[in-house]
């Protein structure tokens, strides 16, 4: 059901995509994703022998610092607002066929007016 008035959200984004566009939303999918967050729970797991055995109080912030934040939590936040950015895009479709929808029943109560009009 289209509407000339109501416009879908996804048409206002519609615009051509530059190279560093299509490159910045590959990379956002691609690291925001869980597949790399297990790639990076795994190259965590693998440095922990390592680090155990360094018995070095900076060995240990550094690996908390640059592995556990840095390539486990970023990846989940990226994750998370990609999920958001999804519930926000099903809102908006949605959003969209309910004012479709109400200005298709506006349409037809205004022909119906002027018909009732003409017939008096």
């Amino acid at each position: 059901m289209n509407h000339p008035q109501v416009i879908h959200p996804q048409e206002l984004l519609k615009k051509e995509k530059t190279f560093n566009d299509r490159l910045a939303i590959f990379l956002g999918n691609s690291l925001g994703s869980m597949g790399f967050f297990y790639v990076c729970v795994l190259l965590d797991l693998a440095e922990l022998p390592s680090v155990i055995k360094a018995h070095s109080v900076l060995v240990w912030v550094t690996y908390i610092a640059q592995t556990v934040i840095q390539l486990i939590a970023l990846p989940i936040i990226s994750t998370q607002q990609n999920i958001q950015q999804a519930q926000a895009n099903a809102k908006a479709d949605t959003d969209h066929k309910t004012l479709t929808y109400l200005a298709v029943i506006q349409d037809e109560q205004l022909k119906i007016l002027k018909e009732i009009r003409e017939k008096q």
